[in-house]
């Protein structure tokens, strides 16, 4: 008899990887809130998490919150200043309205962009209106925590790996429930806990979110309604309705500019449907005025949103705080109104700048000169429209040892930083993006606790 061990047989490497991704893939749905894993046939997740040491943590951190307090600063000045508004925010009556109705007050959820450079880090922007990613970072955060204990298991004595996410839920609950508790009339709305989240619903590329914002509220104790702008209405008693109920909580996932007035940002275009949601914003102001509803994010977010802020914290430096000055100069890219820079400057240099439109985001409406050939970088400067654009300087962000970028994308929440969300892309970040897991590294005794 033969003693021959039979040889293995050959497995392909790229069907092992595709098992492997389809098993964590598997995991991330069973979570309930992810039912997309891939995006066009290609992985949107990485199963390695990003492992933080405590000090680049804590960084990230403290850049984000330092970038939300210059964004307050910034949204302060404006709203008192009539004609530096009009040069730097050239909003449309309604848009206008919003931010004057909202008194300034912009914030509950944000996210901060932050790269690594050589020079240190650099936030290329706050998403302050609608932020998203919050689903990806949690359910990542939760497997990758999954894996650590196994990890320490098996091995024992081994540094103690924390999501870095892990609060971020409790946050956003706390958040609701102490903007509700501030600004609602209780002698109005009774002990009745009735939230709506109204979100664009003729899309899906958000319902992930959806589903996270709804499965807090509901282990906070609220009834939760789902609807549109266009669903939303006055009862005689002047009290907002969506659908029969009567919410006294509105988080809103439905951008600020778009219940406002609509215009393309390029000059060769138009927008098919540019009339002002007027409605629907009668019904939720009238309501906030009345102390019957809180609105989270606050509608101050058409000014905090727009990245032509970003110019007016450059280009009016001196009127910011000394503390807001050193943010200014250390974090954020110089960036400028469009029109403020000279067109021969920015063909001769182009490699050197980024053009951004005052609302694009995900990569849309943004130019990095680097990468695109002249003839696009001459469209986009003849038909950029006016009053809708920045330039910003490039920077080279630091690649990892695949030659990935990283953007953190860092949450702030009531000012306070408390979770990460990392992307990994070669170029620009957009939705193909690979999302992955946070991880602080820490010694036991530096364990963060809750």
């Amino acid at each position: 008899m033969s003693t021959t061990r039979p040889a293995a047989p050959v497995v392909d490497p790229a069907d092992t990887l595709a098992a492997a991704y389809a098993h964590f893939a598997d995991r991330i749905v069973d979570k309930g809130l992810i039912n997309d894993p891939w995006f066009d046939d290609a992985p949107r997740f990485g199963s390695t998490p990003v492992v933080l040491d405590t000090d680049e943590h804590r960084a990230l951190c403290d850049a984000g919150e330092a970038l939300a307090a210059v964004i307050d600063e910034a949204v302060k000045l404006l709203l008192d200043d009539d004609v530096q508004r009009a040069q730097f925010l050239p909003l449309l009556p309604t848009a206008t309205a919003l931010l004057t109705a909202s008194g300034g007050m912009w914030h509950g959820i944000a996210r901060a962009d932050v790269f690594v450079t050589k020079d240190g880090l650099q936030v290329t922007e706050l998403n302050s209106d609608t932020p998203t990613g919050e689903p990806e970072a949690i359910v990542l955060g939760l497997l990758a925590a999954e894996d650590a204990r196994a990890i320490k298991g098996v091995a024992g004595d081994v540094d103690l790996v924390v999501d870095a996410c892990a609060l971020l839920p409790v946050r956003l609950a706390q958040l609701w429930n102490a903007m509700h508790a501030a600004m609602v009339d209780r002698e109005i709305v009774g002990s009745e806990r009735v939230a709506a989240i109204v979100y664009p619903t003729e899309f899906t590329e958000d319902l992930s979110l959806v589903r996270l914002y709804r499965q807090l509220l509901e282990e906070s104790g609220w009834r939760v309604v789902l609807g549109s702008p266009f669903n939303l209405g006055l009862d005689d008693e002047q009290r907002l309705t969506l659908f029969g109920e009567r919410p006294s909580l509105i988080v809103r996932h439905y951008k600020s500019d778009w219940w406002a007035e609509r215009q393309s940002v390029w000059l060769d275009d138009e927008v098919k449907d540019a009339t002002p949601l007027t409605g629907p914003l009668q019904a939720v102001l009238t309501a906030a005025a009345n102390g019957s509803c809180v609105l989270v994010n606050p509608f101050g977010a058409i000014a905090s949103q727009n990245k032509r802020l970003l110019a007016f914290c450059w280009e009016r430096i001196h009127r910011f705080s000394i503390a807001a000055q050193q943010t200014i100069q250390s974090l954020i890219p110089y960036t400028a109104r469009l029109e403020s820079v000279h067109e021969a400057q920015l063909r001769a240099d182009k490699a050197s700048w980024v053009i951004k439109s005052d609302y694009g985001a995900e990569g849309d409406e943004v130019i990095i000169g680097k990468l695109v050939d002249d003839k696009t970088w001459d469209d986009t400067l003849r038909l950029a429209r006016p009053g809708r654009f920045v330039a910003q300087r490039f920077f080279e962000a630091l690649t990892d040892e695949h030659g990935f970028v990283r953007n953190h994308g860092v949450f702030v929440v009531g000012g306070e930083a408390c979770g990460v969300y990392t992307r990994l892309d070669k170029g620009l970040t957009d939705p193909a993006s690979l999302s992955v897991a946070t991880m602080v590294r820490s010694r036991a005794a530096d364990a963060p606790t809750a």
